[in-house]
This record gives structure tokens, sequence and C-alpha cells, in this order.
């Protein structure tokens, strides 16, 4: 799920685990077969499963995330799964009960600035009721809702000075003016959109192939696919800022059928991670800097 790039390592969000990777190499050296990072897993927070969606560090180095089951921003905990942050005024109580589904979060000077939900629904599950128009963007300072009648919003993102994200529900990704509360189409791609980065006048997005079941079911993206006559795919699509076209793609095909994070590594040409349960992972030794 949740990935996020920090200094020499990545977070990442799984099942009912938060993992930290850390790069084993050094400044310049190469792994075998030319990888120029090599990710290890080195710490473990086991959260349980909290269905946690998009991770941040704050300025603090402090892991921020959002804990979609409990509805609220969160961090975690040496003795307990999570210790909650925030969460959005309309929800009376913390529950383990997806009320909102609270997906993104969007950071600014390190700070939680902006997270989308696909309602703002107080019962549980009740956003499976508003997936088509229910989508919204809070502002967390606040707590004010700055943007409404987005379908299933997901990777709030600020990029020179300006809020984009991805409207899932009906395929287009743009930005949104949070003094006017709308949303400005600038691409569509074909497929359902979870994931966003950016890097110079460029942004990257991943789509997914969409599920054979009621979440991803009866949106308008259904309608925009069959008006252009295009099937969903899984993959990437880097799209100019400047002109809104997608100026390249990549499509995964085989046993992956969904994406929901999208990270760049700046400067990085060919990272590798090594898999948890791998054989690798035994082998892998690395010495701290340390004193007699």
């Amino acid at each position: 799920m949740g990935l996020c790039v920090a200094d020499k390592g990545l977070y990442l969000s799984t099942l009912y685990q938060l993992w930290r990777f850390e790069d084993a190499m050094e400044p310049g050296q190469l792994a075998a077969g030319g990888y120029d990072r090599l990710y290890v897993p080195q710490v473990a927070y086991v959260t349980g499963d909290l269905d946690i969606h998009d991770v941040a560090i704050d300025a603090d180095g402090r892991v921020v995330f959002v804990n979609t089951l409990f509805s609220c921003l969160a961090t975690t905990s040496d003795s307990h799964s999570f210790v909650p942050l925030w969460w959005p005024p309309f929800i009376t109580k913390l529950a383990a009960e997806d009320r909102c589904h609270l997906n993104g979060l969007a950071m600014a000077d390190g700070r939680p600035k902006y997270v989308t939900a696909v309602s703002r629904s107080d019962v549980n599950e009740g956003w499976r009721d508003r997936r088509r128009d229910g989508g919204i963007v809070i502002d967390v300072d606040s707590g004010e809702i700055v943007a409404t009648g987005l379908s299933m919003p997901h990777s709030p993102r600020i990029h020179d000075g300006r809020l984009w994200l991805l409207d899932s529900g009906t395929g287009f990704f743009g930005t949104v003016d949070v003094d006017k509360g709308t949303f400005e189409r600038v691409a569509f791609c074909p497929g359902y959109l979870r994931g966003l980065a950016f890097i110079g006048d460029f942004a990257i997005v991943g789509l997914s192939k969409c599920r054979e079941n009621r979440t991803f079911s009866g949106l308008e993206l259904d309608d925009n696919l069959a008006a252009r006559d295009a099937e969903p795919r899984c993959g990437l699509s880097v799209i100019d800022l400047r002109s809104g076209d997608v100026v390249h793609s990549l499509r995964l095909e085989g046993v992956v059928d969904e994406l929901y994070d999208v990270s760049v590594i700046p400067g990085v040409r060919r990272p590798m991670a090594i898999g948890v349960k791998s054989d690798e992972v035994r082998r892998v030794l690395t010495i701290g800097e340390g004193g007699a």
C-alpha cells in the first residue's frame, strides 16, 4: 500500500505491518547486477490490519500514516498498534469501522496539510454508498472541507504550490482550487488511479485494473472508458504538466492488477529491495559505525 522515500531509506505499509527499509550501499557503490540502491528491511512495526494507506515523514522524522480503518491520521508506537494524531471533525468516535475511507495525505513544510476521503460518513462503511460523488478534501489545520463532489479521490500532493490529486472514480488527474473548492481536470488515464509523484514538470501516475466487485463498479470511470473505447490497465503514466499530455507509459502484465502508490528516488536509476521472507535477507550483512 503506502510507500514513502526518506533519506537513504523507504517505508512500506503491508497487510498488518509498517516496514522501514534502509539502503545498504555506500556512495558510488554498485551491487551485483548494477543496482545503485539496495534496500534491506530493518525495522517492522506490527500494527495489525489497519488498512494503512498513504505514509509520510514529518519535519521531526516521525512516521505519519493514514489509518483508514479508524478514520484518522496516526503514528507508530513501541507498545501499541498506533497512536492517533488527528481525525476529521465529523468523525464522532475512533472505531474500527472505516467510516469515511480516509486514504490520502498531502504534506506541506513537513506537516500534514490536506487529506482525501471517499465521503463524510460517520457510520460503519458508510462511504460505500457515496463512491460516485461523495469524495472530499479536508484541510487538516482547520478541519474544513475545501472541496466536494469528487469520486473516490486519492493521492493528494502539493507540487509547485498547487494541490494535485487523482479523482479515481472518474479516471482524471488534476488540481484542486482550495479557495473555490473546484477540481480542474488535466489528463485522463485509462485505469483506476492511485499513486502520484512528481519530478520537475512531470507527474507519474499509477493505474490499476478495476476489481470485479462493487467497490470499483458503477463509477463514471466506466462511462469514460467506454466513451474512449478503452480498457482499464495496470501500469504507470507520465504526464507533462505543461500540456497535460501523456508522454510516456508503462504497462504491467501478469499477476499484478493493481498499484497503490508511486514514489520518485532522485538521482537513482536502478534500485532494488530485498524481500522480508527471501533467502537473500539472511546474507546481507552490514556494520554500523562504532568504537572500542
